[in-house]
């Protein structure tokens, strides 16, 4: 297969894992999801995404900066503040809900109905994931970061995991929310498609300027943090107080670490 086949597969990867995900819906019964395995998967994305963040985007973007000298801490540090900011942004602006407090809208006012607000919310955060796998496959490319072929489908492949919960996650509430399960599967789908829109765009906006690679690399790591720490990570803790969330962040975390070791 064809390096140019191997980028196209892997920027696709993810989606399909949210597609695979939010399939879930199907075999939800009482159109509900236990408490203790929602935690789990959020702990579990939870994990995917601090490991993916450290190993396959500020590692790489540390190891580029080294040319810098004493100031090789600036574009991975100025990058993952930026990445921050962005999320933290879209987040003030974009209304949407959280999965587990649907009674309090975020960002600006709006007339949208709780359906639709949740799928924003979703989609809203598979942003930086779709980011996090463009510029890695960007990495490759330019031959200038510490990426290989196999260690940007590795970030694919863990982004994908992730997503697997995900989109169960997302159906779930769709589901309860009144909406039919063809059509919970559907909007859930929907929310991953900004990954690979996200890819390429990345992957374009960095192949072109390739000395802005360390930043980029970084500010994807920042926007996947900030969805960890403003997003799964409290709805993994949220009402009864349960271990599951924290058992399922070390095993997200062991996984993608795992990954990116053996294939990167």
């Amino acid at each position: 297969m064809s390096d140019e086949l191997r980028i196209a597969a892997g920027i696709m990867i993810p989606f399909f894992g949210t597609l695979l995900g939010a399939a879930a819906v199907f075999f939800i019964k009482n159109n509900n999801m236990g408490d203790k395995l929602r935690k789990l998967l959020l702990g579990f994305a939870s994990g995917v995404m601090i490991a993916a963040s450290v190993w396959s985007l500020l590692i790489p973007s540390i190891s580029m900066s080294a040319g810098y000298g004493s100031n090789a801490w600036i574009p991975a540090t100025a990058g993952f503040l930026l990445g921050m900011g962005f999320l933290l942004l879209l987040d003030t602006v974009t209304p949407h809900i959280h999965i587990n407090d649907s009674e309090h809208q975020e960002g600006k006012p709006s007339g949208l109905g709780k359906s639709m607000m949740l799928i924003l919310a979703v989609t809203l955060h598979n942003i930086p994931e779709g980011m996090a796998v463009g510029v890695a496959f960007a990495g490759v490319i330019s031959g200038k970061a510490d990426i290989t072929m196999s260690g940007a489908i590795a970030l694919a492949i863990g982004i994908a995991i992730q997503n697997f919960p995900e989109g169960a996650i997302i159906s779930a509430p769709l589901l309860s929310s009144g909406l039919s399960k063809k059509k919970s599967f559907l909007y859930g789908a929907a929310s991953g498609i900004v990954e690979p829109i996200g890819a390429v765009l990345t992957l374009l906006i960095t192949s072109a300027v390739t000395s802005a690679l360390p930043y980029i690399l970084s500010f994807a790591a920042g926007a996947m943090i900030y969805v960890v720490v403003e997003e799964l990570i409290p709805e993994s803790r949220s009402e009864n107080h349960s271990n599951a969330g924290n058992i399922g962040v070390a095993f997200g975390f062991a996984l993608m670490m795992a990954l990116d070791v053996a294939l990167g």
